[in-house]
């Protein structure tokens, strides 16, 4: 698939069964884990940075980086759950610090530790979101934000007070709706995914407000 076909098809079309999967990652993964892979012309290379559990775009190719990935000071990060689609659909190859290739099941098991901000019940979420042809990004993580670092340890930011009262501050919506699920007695929800429609001239720049919000319940 060439890169000028990407803005007409969803990330996740024309997948093709990886049948290379050795059988001991079948076993382990046989309720969902192995992916399905699409084979692309053209991918990108990222080098995964644990002490931010994120990877760290090093290589772009295909347009998808337009709505995937926030970008921090010029450089493009990826979280896992960003990481993991990309790799499941064979755009992206990710390498460690000494530039040794990752496997899907390596990263499988960082989703896993606990220390990305995801787990593998959200991660089939935002699968599906994109699956669908969404635009899907982290809630409270603005896409592009100038003069802002990533923190390590975590999945937040630090940078100008403007922009740290910016990501600290809920909105009025939101403290409504989990005042209504807790009328349902719904208890410990939270926030986790802005959604956007499909949308050609999306920009991180300016993305707007989501469609919706999708919230999770622990």
């Amino acid at each position: 698939m060439g890169s000028d076909d990407w803005g007409s098809c969803s990330d996740n079309e024309v997948y093709l069964q990886d049948r290379n999967e050795d059988d001991d990652e079948e076993d382990c993964y046989s309720s969902g884990f192995l992916s399905k892979l699409q084979f692309r012309k053209d991918i990108s290379k990222a080098r995964w940075v644990d002490d931010l559990a994120m990877a760290e775009v090093v290589e772009k190719k295909g347009k998808m980086w337009v709505t995937m990935g926030i970008v921090r000071n010029g450089n493009t990060y990826c979280v896992i759950e960003e990481t993991l689609f990309l790799i499941e659909i064979g755009a992206l190859h990710v390498l460690d610090g000494n530039d040794i290739h990752l496997s899907l099941k390596e990263l499988y098991e960082k989703l896993s530790n606990g220390k990305s901000g995801c787990y593998w019940e959200l991660f089939e979420v935002y699968k599906h979101l994109k699956s669908l042809g969404y635009v899907v990004g982290r809630h409270g993580i603005p896409w592009s934000v100038k003069g802002q670092q990533i923190k390590s340890g975590t999945c937040s930011l630090e940078g100008s007070q403007e922009s740290n009262e910016m990501l600290e501050l809920e909105p009025k919506d939101e403290n409504s709706v989990i005042e209504l699920f807790n009328n349902m007695q719904i208890t410990d929800v939270s926030p986790a995914f802005n959604v956007y429609l499909p949308n050609s001239k999306f920009r991180k720049s300016s993305p707007g407000d989501p469609s919706f919000v999708l919230y999770i319940s622990s």
